[in-house]
């Protein structure tokens, strides 16, 4: 399914008490990031969920931070987003550093069994970038930004646990 043809990002219903979701963030571009974020924030706040942000060096060191913060004895998070931006340059960098993180994101989450939203953008250009970052009132064109549906995964995520440890 692409963008286009995909619903329009609402919140799901969460039933017990509301989430709280740590939002990893990797700031390098920042315009696309904050409206990544804005994204993510909307849902969580329609949710009735809590969240907090954190910001890493880059795309690769998300999974990274994410695996930290779940495996400490401090870990208070029901789920977590990961949000950033990797544009494809002319060198082949764009490809081992956006193998490596969403291959890493997609470990800890498995290894973990965590609930995670994926809001990692791989793309060609900043355009594209600034299009799915794009808050909705922007233009029908920019009406899907994936900070709010990597929310929408996460607390879908997070749902699906509690009614699978409530049946137990």
């Amino acid at each position: 399914m692409s963008t286009q043809d995909a619903p329009f990002p609402t919140a799901p219903v969460i039933d017990g008490a509301p989430p709280h979701v740590l939002i990893v963030r990797a700031p390098y571009y920042t315009d696309v990031v904050d409206g990544l974020t804005a994204g993510a924030a909307r849902i969580l706040t329609e949710a009735g969920a809590t969240y907090e942000i954190t910001d890493v060096a880059g795309a690769y060191e998300l999974p990274q931070a994410i695996a930290i913060v779940q495996r400490s004895a401090n870990n208070r998070y029901d789920g977590y987003i990961s949000l950033g931006c990797v544009v494809k340059g002319d060198t082949d960098h764009y490809d081992h550093i956006c193998r490596e993180a969403m291959a890493g994101l997609m470990r800890v989450a498995l290894d973990d069994v965590l609930a995670l939203g994926n809001g990692l953008l791989t793309v060609s250009t900043l355009q594209q970038a600034l299009d799915r970052s794009a808050p909705p009132s922007d233009s029908a064109m920019h009406s899907h930004n994936k900070g709010a549906e990597a929310a929408v995964a996460a607390l879908k995520q997070i749902s699906l646990r509690r009614r699978v440890e409530k049946s137990l």
